[in-house]
Parts: structure tokens; C-alpha cells; sequence
């Protein structure tokens, strides 16, 4: 059976200075091999320590019993600032639940039935131009990022990606993506406090941009609101939902906040799980040719059919557990904590790595071999509720988890049930993270109509 690449793992003793030099290309393969066995480790620099949690019962205290405990590093978000103001991905405390309260209602289970023909579209989008790409060999990222580009504007703002505006937010984060440092080299060589930090003279004028084109989105929202003629969808419900505590509701910096985040959040990371998931099909042909035979029940837009994906479903999901679009979860401990028998100073870093814990030797069968069956087994059902986090875990688990599965799986089987992809053997892509798991090189596929 084909192993799905991973990056190569560093020795375990180097110099902080090497350590600094493998972080700048790329934080997964600058981490040493033991961390796939590891309960715990140690990560120590001359201004701080960092602490990688990888056994079940740590990462449950961290993100489900004691969150507030664990407030997000304003070290490692500090660098979205500039794209994300201050959005529920980087606040904490009183700020971030009345945030949450007034999101959360956006993506209920009764919403995604609603969104469910727009994502229905963009599907449908996202074959017509594939299908003009028939007998080449396409880089399949770039797919994946401009599908899920469209079905966030669809579903939020009632736009395709041809719109003007959504066609000018898409290539600027190209550029954006391009320019932005790694999202998590603070994670575990964090910097002092006191230290400047420099960032791409690039990455903040393309946050600019971004911003100037998202806030005439929301403002342009804001007018249709009052006039009585804005559609159903995801930006109106936010806009028009009170927190029921304080009875306010977003203001346009607000919206503009948020909206970036959803992009962010729900553009990259499908584009990079659904990047992933037809490379596993494109090299494990049997699968390929499970999915496409279930695919065939894809006839018209019917929210219902989701439920008869199941192959598509625990595909997607081993997708996610292999590689996962948000490798490194990092926290700050609020008071000193004691984890096995170290003492974690107040201040001090906790990283939760879903990179690690989801290939975690001593909790998973065959832990780096791509098994769909797992999820019916006891150890897969077992790691599924104790050492699988894709989207986090606890408080601060992705609000849109649930339209990321019914995202995902859509779209793979919708591709699958016309193409037919083969992956190049001399063209095996290597993960990297930046923000998030992507590949090295592009992910290379051959493409022919089925």
C-alpha cells in the first residue's frame, strides 16, 4: 500500500541556531521524530519555554475542561493582525464569547440545509472548469482554492468568485499567501516580548487591500439590510443577529473582522484539505473508484443526498486526520501548571500539535497509512473522540466544523463522480506549513473525463 508523504523529521539534537534556520523553511520538518511517540516535550530558548502537549488528557484539559486557563498566544496571532483585526480568531475572554454568541446561530445545523444550493453551485462551478482542463496535468491546489473561494462568497454573500469584488479579494490573497510569513514560528521559538517584530512590507499592504475590499462588501450589506432587499445568507444573519446578553450587534469594523476570518478559515483550510483528499485518491486508485461509484447518487441539488456520502465522508476525514489544515493549536498558560511532573510556568507556551497527535504512535493503528475503514473500527473510533482535533476541540472548536464537512465531501465526490486523476511519480508533493498544510510544490495531477 502507498504511504502518504510526510516531511522528514530533524535529529533530536541540533543548535538553536539550526533549529532557527529549519523553522524558516518550514516548522513540521524542523520538529524532531520522537514527537510522533511523545506524551510531552520540552522546548527551551534563551528567552522562554514551550511546551508540545501530545497525550489525550493534557490536550482535554487545555481545550475542553479549562480554556479560559489557555487563552490563544497573542504571540503567534499578532501576525494576522494586520488581515484580522480583531476578529473570534484572535480575541479572548468577554470579547470573544459575546463574538461568539452572535456567530454561532449563523452556522446551526438547520443553516447548512439553507447554504446547501450555493455550495450545490460552486460544485458545479468547479467541475465546468476542470472539465475544460481534460488530458492535462493541473496543479490542483490552485483548483482547490479558487472552488472554496467560491463557495464562501456564495454562501456569504449570494456572489460567485466572478464577481468583481470577490475576483479582487482572490488574487489578492494570492499575494497575500505568498508574502505571509509562517503563521506559527512563534510557536516554538517564541520571541521576548520586548523585541520588534518585522513583518513583509508585502504581506500588510495585500492585508490593506483585502480590507478595503471586504469593507465595501459589509458596507454595501449594511445598506441592503436597511432597504429591505439583502438576501438570506450568511452575512445578513450575522449582521442582523443580537447577542443576547448585550443586545448589540456587529458594526462594519466588526463585520469586516469577521469576514476576513471566514475567508481565511474557510478558504485556505478546505482548499488544503480538498487539496490533500484527491491526492490520497489519486494515488490509492481503489478508493478513487469507490467514491466515484457512490458519486453517481449526485443527481440534483438535494441537501438530503449528504447523508449517502458516507465513503466520501470518512475519506474526507482521514484526509483531515493525515493532514491536517491547521497543524499547531498554541496557547499561553494564564497561572503555573504542572503537567507530567514539569512545571509550566505562567506565560509559558502550550502547543497542542493535531500534526502530531494524529499520527500519534501509541493511540493509532497504522498511524501513518491512509485507512478510511479505520473510523468503524474500536481504535478508530476510539482516537476519533480522544486524538482527532482538525478543527480544535472544546470552547473554541471551528464554527464552522459542520459546514466543512458537508463542504468537503461534496465537492471530492462531485469531482470524482466525472474525473478520473492520477498522480505523477516523479512529482510527490512534501508538506509544508505555512498557513496552512500545503505542499511544497503544488500538487500535480493528471486529469482525464471518466
Amino acid at each position: 500500500m502507498t504511504i502518504p508523504p510526510k516531511p522528514p523529521s530533524r535529529s533530536d539534537k541540533v543548535s538553536l541556531w539550526r533549529y532557527a534556520k529549519l523553522f524558516r523553511t518550514d516548522i513540521l520538518s524542523a520538529q524532531p521524530a520522537r514527537l510522533y511517540r511523545a506524551w510531552m516535550a520540552e522546548f527551551k530558548t534563551p528567552f522562554f519555554r514551550s511546551y508540545l502537549v501530545n497525550q489525550p488528557e493534557l490536550v482535554k484539559t487545555v481545550l475542553k475542561d479549562r480554556p479560559e486557563d489557555f487563552p490563544k498566544s497573542e504571540r503567534v496571532s499578532e501576525g494576522l493582525r494586520p488581515l484580522l483585526g480583531n476578529s473570534v480568531f484572535i480575541t479572548n475572554g468577554e470579547l470573544w464569547k459575546r463574538q461568539r454568541r452572535i456567530i454561532d446561530p449563523a452556522f446551526e445545523g438547520g443553516r447548512l440545509r439553507e447554504t446547501f444550493p450555493a455550495m450545490w453551485d460552486a460544485a458545479e462551478a468547479a467541475v465546468k472548469r476542470l472539465d475544460a482542463q481534460v488530458g492535462e496535468t493541473i496543479e490542483i491546489e490552485a483548483e482547490t482554492s479558487h472552488a472554496a473561494a467560491d463557495v464562501i462568497f456564495r454562501t456569504l454573500f449570494s456572489i460567485p468568485i466572478e464577481h468583481h469584488l470577490a475576483q479582487a479579494v482572490f488574487s489578492e490573497f494570492r499575494n497575500y499567501q505568498r508574502s505571509q510569513p509562517l503563521l506559527n514560528i512563534a510557536a516554538l521559538v517564541p520571541l521576548p516580548r520586548w523585541m520588534p517584530r518585522f513583518f513583509n512590507k508585502g504581506t500588510k499592504e495585500s492585508a490593506k487591500k483585502i480590507r478595503r475590499l471586504i469593507a465595501e462588501l459589509t458596507r454595501e450589506r449594511f445598506v441592503q439590510i436597511a432597504a429591505g432587499t439583502a438576501p438570506d445568507d450568511l452575512a445578513t444573519k450575522i449582521m442582523t443577529t443580537a447577542d443576547p446578553v448585550t443586545g448589540d450587534q456587529f458594526d462594519e469594523i466588526e463585520m469586516a473582522d469577521h469576514v476576513a476570518i471566514f475567508f481565511l478559515a474557510g478558504h485556505e483550510t478546505s482548499a488544503s484539505a480538498l487539496a490533500w483528499a484527491l491526492y490520497l485518491m489519486a494515488t490509492h486508485p481503489e478508493w478513487q473508484e469507490k467514491l466515484a461509484t457512490e458519486a453517481r447518487v449526485l443527481g440534483t441539488c438535494d441537501f438530503g443526498v449528504m447523508s449517502k456520502l458516507r465513503l466520501s465522508r470518512d475519506v474526507f476525514r482521514e484526509a483531515l486526520r493525515l493532514y491536517p489544515p491547521v497543524p499547531m493549536l498554541v496557547r499561553e498558560a494564564a497561572c503555573p501548571e504542572n503537567f507530567r511532573d514539569r512545571n509550566v510556568k505562567k506565560g509559558s507556551q502550550v502547543v497542542i500539535s493535531p500534526w502530531h497527535l494524529h499520527r500519534q504512535e501509541r493511540l493509532w493503528d497504522n498511524p501513518d497509512g491512509f485507512d478510511p475503514t479505520r473510523w468503524q473500527t474500536e481504535n478508530g473510533r476510539k482516537c476519533g473522540r480522544e486524538a482527532y482535533i482538525p478543527f480544535s476541540a472544546g470552547a473554541r472548536v471551528c464554527t464552522g466544523a459542520g459546514f466543512a464537512m458537508v463542504e468537503g465531501p461534496l465537492l471530492l465526490s462531485r469531482i470524482l463522480r466525472d474525473f478520473r486523476i492520477e498522480a505523477l511519480p516523479d512529482r510527490v508533493p512534501v508538506p509544508v506549513a505555512h498557513l496552512t498544510v500545503r505542499s511544497d510544490q503544488g500538487i500535480w495531477l493528471k486529469l482525464e473525463r471518466r
